[in-house]
């Protein structure tokens, strides 16, 4: 099936500013032309591709398309370079599927290496984000483990330590007895989200399998950190981003030699790793600079 590129563009740009007026600012023509190019192609689908809201957003359909578009642009642009067809071939655009943490402490460093991409994030719990790849969402993924997802080629990246760390006021109020099943079970914790199960992974590996403590949900990486710090509870925080705190007292590990050792892999999809080459190297090498070896696991 042949999909015109202008209509694919238009789908693209209203996915990514949300409006149909600020695609037709990026694309240089009218409101008018962006609506007939979007009927155009879901004429061409035989399916809606376009939620009319504001923001607008994606059917699955229509993110689908948006994402094969996105790949399509990869790959034109890593033939351009190849063949020298252009001095400069333009940004491509790519989608991937990053944990909060690894952003918060070493994705950003990747990214700043790889300057001829533009980027477009799905930030999801490192036990989640392999779904997106599965679902065909998005091209490449920071995953936990070395599981491949069908179609995809994997690599091995390290290990991202995590401490249970909480203030010296906090762990002197409510650890006073030693860390226990018992005080475990009433401090309260900090949980970044409904998908988060470190604090529970840490707390079946060291202490206990079943304990529910209280929790506050805090979808923030540096405001987990800063919560701990603030003493409202105790948490699992990468050691890379609480070693300031760490280092200047602010944070104490509530256990000592009791870390918690996470697997992080790179997952690219196979038809578009030559062409994400480039991030994949830079991906690795800012990986190495803040994981510990896949071997420490």
């Amino acid at each position: 099936m042949f999909l015109d590129p202008h209509h694919l563009s238009a789908l693209s740009a209203i996915l990514r500013h949300g409006s149909f007026d600020a695609a037709a600012a990026e694309l240089a023509v009218t409101p008018s032309a962006i609506s007939q190019r979007i009927k155009a192609l879901e004429d061409r689908i035989g399916a809606s591709l376009i939620h009319r809201g504001t923001p607008c957003t994606g059917t699955p359909a229509g993110l689908r398309i948006a994402r094969y578009a996105e790949d399509v642009g990869l790959l034109e642009a890593q033939l351009a370079r190849e063949l020298a067809l252009e001095t400069d071939p333009g940004s491509a655009r790519v989608r991937i599927a990053v944990p909060a943490d690894v952003l918060a402490t070493w994705f950003v460093d990747a990214m700043a290496q790889v300057p001829n991409m533009l980027f477009d994030l799905v930030i999801d719990d490192q036990d989640h984000s392999a779904d997106w790849l599965k679902r065909g969402e998005v091209s490449a993924a920071v995953t936990v483990g070395g599981h491949p997802v069908t179609g995809c080629n994997v690599t091995a990246l390290g290990v991202l330590r995590y401490l249970p760390t909480a203030s010296p006021a906090f762990i002197d109020t409510w650890f006073k007895d030693g860390v226990t099943e018992g005080t475990l079970g009433k401090a309260p914790c900090l949980v970044f989200n409904q998908k988060d199960g470190l604090q529970k992974a840490w707390l079946s590996q060291y202490i206990a399998p079943h304990l529910s403590p209280p929790f506050h949900f805090l979808p923030s990486s540096h405001g987990f950190v800063d919560a701990a710090i603030a003493g409202l509870g105790w948490g699992m925080n990468p050691a890379a981003l609480a070693q300031d705190a760490l280092d200047q007292g602010l944070l104490r590990p509530i256990a000592a030699n009791a870390p918690l050792d996470i697997s992080l892999s790179w997952q690219v999809g196979r038809v578009l790793a030559p062409a994400l080459k480039p991030l994949t190297n830079a991906v690795q090498r800012a990986a190495k600079q803040v994981l510990l070896p896949p071997s420490a696991n």
